[in-house]
């Protein structure tokens, strides 16, 4: 029998819907990195554990590219002509815009996008960083806030040359249906299965104040691409957040 999703609209390479928040799970909570737990709330990162040896060597060797062929067209003399100087105009543009994109997304770009879960509020609040298709435009941050009740955890096959292993998706419904109106990844590829299992495990534990160990099992800080950009929550959500409902 063909397996289906419960989800109106499955995610891209969804293998399995995961456990609702109140049912048994797969396996005992475990958290994979955690930034803070505490009574209230808790904190994940999102290290993007695939992808950025891509991004270095694409945009170098778009911008190897750009040179050696503006090189070129120099050498030769293309520019004599209006004609020439738009033809090299609109060869070169698709590449100049890899080369702005790739440099900026790796050295801008947050690694660790984090999500929280405020187990007193009920509520899930997710960092991302809105990219423009235009490269010099600002790439804004945004915050979603999202309640508990309404997300559903599903799981990803992936099996990439640069990513392989299982995704984490957490699928916002609309309340009291299995309509999906957004959703956003709570862990980027885990190769092993009982780790995936055991971080969705932890996130529902959590938020149903049930006992949850609190140490990871990775302490590590991966190395990080972007000097220039740190996260930081605005102020009135770092504040709505990290408290429990009435201490606003």
């Amino acid at each position: 029998m063909k397996r289906q999703s419960r989800l109106d609209a499955p995610v891209r390479y969804w293998d399995e819907d995961l456990p609702k928040q109140a049912d048994d799970q797969k396996a005992p909570p475990q958290l994979i990195r955690v930034n803070e737990i505490n009574d209230v709330w808790m904190e994940i990162p999102r290290y993007v554990n695939y992808g950025w040896v891509v991004q270095w060597l694409s945009a170098s060797l778009s911008f190897l590219a750009f040179s050696c062929i503006s090189f070129l067209f120099i050498l030769t003399g293309m520019f004599s002509d209006i004609a020439s100087f738009i033809f090299y105009f609109l060869l070169l543009l698709p590449v100049f815009y890899f080369v702005v994109s790739g440099f900026r997304s790796v050295l801008f770009e947050p690694r660790g996008a984090p999500v929280r879960f405020n187990r007193k509020r009920q509520k899930v609040y997710v960092y991302e960083y809105k990219k423009s298709i235009w490269p010099w435009k600002r790439w804004s941050v945004v915050i979603k806030v999202f309640d508990w009740a309404d997300i559903q955890g599903e799981r990803g096959q992936l099996a990439g040359h640069a990513d392989w292993g299982h995704r984490i998706y957490c699928a916002v419904c609309k309340p009291g249906t299995y309509e999906v109106v957004d959703r956003f990844v709570l862990a980027w590829t885990v190769g092993n299965l009982r780790d995936a299992y055991g971080l969705w495990s932890h996130c529902c534990h959590y938020m149903e104040a049930r006992p949850v160990p609190k140490n990871p099992l990775l302490t590590d800080k991966p190395a990080d691409w972007t000097p220039f950009r740190t996260v930081r929550w605005p102020s009135d959500v770092e504040r709505e957040s990290t408290t429990a409902t009435g201490m606003m």
